[in-house]
């Protein structure tokens, strides 16, 4: 797996460079990349296309059947890409790729996913300032996730990646139950 990485990251890299620098011109650049590099993806995981991909023809030969099954799908920038990759003989690791690509693109997003569990519905006010300063203490955009727990009796449980904010009736009611055994 480390090895399949190794090779699609300077192609992904690549293709998210060259999206992001088109962005400036077209707002769907990086859309675009991304819907190309899944199709083609979805075509060579094929179990025929891979076949196909590792069989003796010439990598024009290979090159042009993978752009005329794909069609409208590609650009000519996309076109270029599989043209690249047919003569190094890398195809197979487009899959790969598109799996760097996608990193990429949610690296230079900032995006981080937060949960908010509350034990009532949160309004439209009180998500905008959970927002606002989850925002503030992770240094990039959210993305947040609201669900309720009844269980919780009041208040809210925050989650990310990197830690938790446990601002519930039911955790208060935990922490004293532990201080009060000590």
């Amino acid at each position: 797996m480390s090895e399949l990485t190794t090779i699609a990251r300077p192609y992904a890299k690549a293709a998210f460079d060259f999206a992001v620098e088109q962005q400036a011109q077209n707002k769907s650049a990086v859309e675009k990349w991304t819907e190309m590099l899944s199709f083609v993806s979805q075509v060579v995981e094929n179990k025929e296309m891979q076949n196909f991909l590792t069989s003796d023809l010439s990598a024009n030969s290979v090159a042009d059947t993978v752009i005329s099954i794909c069609g409208d799908q590609l650009d000519q920038y996309g076109q270029n890409l599989i043209r690249l990759m047919a003569e190094n003989k890398r195809l197979t690791v487009l899959p790969a790729v598109f799996a760097q690509f996608q990193h990429y693109v949610r690296e230079h997003q900032a995006i981080a996913e937060v949960n908010v569990v509350s034990a009532q519905p949160l309004s439209k006010e009180q998500q905008d300032k959970i927002a606002v300063a989850m925002e503030k203490k992770l240094a990039r955009k959210v993305k947040l996730n609201c669900s309720i727990d009844s269980t919780l009796i009041a208040g809210v449980i925050i989650r990310t990646d990197d830690f938790v904010i446990d601002g519930s009736s039911r955790g208060q009611l935990a922490r004293l139950a532990n201080e009060l055994q000590l």
